[in-house]
């Protein structure tokens, strides 16, 4: 076999990958390094998409050293790890953010949805404006029945409990038979006092 055969030309050595690299890479920002800054190392807080370029035994070096909160009193440092949690993003209580209820508000009426929400009962007002503003007092929705007692007893939605009590107490001691003598038209109207009360009190109004 010749020494310079025709097969071992066509023999291929393939590169070395890590040399390659170190020849398109910028020479190490170490003092008095000489080797190719192969590795990236953030700059620091408030520099952030910065970076050193360092050999792989200076940016070991230079990462062991290496606190993003340096020079940060303890109460900043704090803070910043409480933002962290929403992403460094503002965040408010329920009902504050008035600008955002607004827009759910018309994203909703867009959508349709709004009708389906006012077709939901909700007697402890978790979904409509109350809950937006809990200062805003919550309007009670009668049924009919609940509305023609309280119309009995000459209140109005609006009556509380103890004003419902007290107003029945009222009608009794006017309308029982032994106050009015046993007059009919009296009595009549003192079964319908007791029907009214009976029927608020098993509504849970008084």
């Amino acid at each position: 076999m010749k020494p310079y055969s025709k097969y071992f030309e066509k023999i291929r050595i393939r590169p070395d990958p890590e040399a390659e690299v170190k020849s398109r890479a910028p020479a190490c920002q170490w003092d008095g390094c000489g080797e190719a800054g192969t590795h990236r190392a953030p700059v620091g807080r408030m520099r952030e998409g910065e970076y050193f370029r360092f050999c792989f035994e200076h940016v070991r070096e230079y990462n062991k050293g290496f606190n993003y909160f340096s020079g940060l009193a303890d109460t900043e440092i704090a803070r910043f790890q409480k933002e962290a949690l929403t992403g460094h993003r503002p965040t408010w209580k329920i009902g504050v953010n008035g600008q955002a209820a607004a827009s759910a508000d018309f994203a909703q009426k867009r959508s349709g949805r709004a009708g389906y929400y006012n077709r939901i009962r909700d007697p402890y007002g978790m979904f409509g404006d109350a809950a937006r503003d809990p200062a805003r007092p919550r309007e009670r929705k009668l049924k009919s029945l609940e509305a023609r007692a309280l119309e009995t007893l000459g209140l109005d939605a609006k009556a509380t409990g103890a004003e419902i009590k007290a107003r029945y107490k009222e009608l009794v001691k006017r309308h029982h038979p032994d106050a009015n003598g046993g007059d009919r038209g009296s009595e009549d109207r003192f079964r319908d006092v007791l029907h009214a009360y009976r029927v608020l009190k098993q509504a849970g109004l008084c």
